[in-house]
């Protein structure tokens, strides 16, 4: 009997690149590409089970097993810390956690630094990394708006071309760290089905290696 293997997919555009990829590894599943609102897609030929889930929830999905292996951005890894196996670097989804501020900025290591982002472990771990003392203002929404009203000194945040940083007329200080997309396994499913998920992460780096 064919193993089968549950995948988390991101929703959206890193999704269907994602999705092309295993395609390409030989876990194809036509019925995805079909126009409808099904959540869940399956081709027991190939041994595959796709589902789509909020970007920021594929790691959730992996680490409670519900899924044994996905897809999901170093931000969301390094944010909420799952207990997961990060197996490869897809070199896809690529961006940057970075810290911005207003152009005239100006670094007062006198008083404690407010900061907003939607990634307070990320940005606390930056800061305690450099010895500097902050207020953490967690925000959910637009962060850029922050230094603007005075809440915040800089922000940290996820920057991809810079337009909307430019558009608030704000300036990228520092890259925290280079963000990109990565497969992650879950720990039990990596011990039971470990054949499997060997043969489509050797299939899908050899993909990101072509792409270099």
């Amino acid at each position: 009997m064919q193993t089968m293997l549950n995948v988390a997919l991101p929703k959206g555009r890193l999704g269907e690149k994602v999705y092309s990829m295993f395609e390409k590894a030989g876990y194809p599943c036509p019925s995805i590409k079909e126009n409808n609102r099904k959540l869940i897609f399956e081709n027991e030929e190939a041994g595959v089970r796709y589902f789509w889930v909020k970007p920021s929830d594929v790691a959730i999905y992996v680490e409670r097993g519900a899924a044994d292996i996905g897809v999901a951005g170093k931000d969301i890894l390094l944010e909420y810390e799952p207990d997961i196996y990060e197996l490869l670097d897809l070199k896809i989804g690529k961006c940057r956690m970075a810290v911005a501020a207003k152009k005239d900025f100006r670094d007062d290591m006198g008083r404690t630094l407010k900061v907003a982002t939607k990634f307070s472990n990320i940005a606390g771990n930056y800061y305690r990394s450099k010895g500097r003392d902050i207020d953490i203002i967690h925000l959910n929404g637009s962060i850029e708006i922050a230094p603007i009203l005075e809440l915040s000194d800089v922000i940290v945040d996820i920057v991809e071309t810079g337009t909307t940083l430019k558009e608030n007329d704000l300036t990228v200080f520092d890259t925290v760290v280079p963000i990109s997309a990565r497969l992650i396994s879950n720990k039990a499913s990596y011990k039971f089905k470990s054949a499997e998920i060997d043969r489509l992460t050797q299939k899908i780096s050899e993909q990101t290696e072509e792409q270099l």
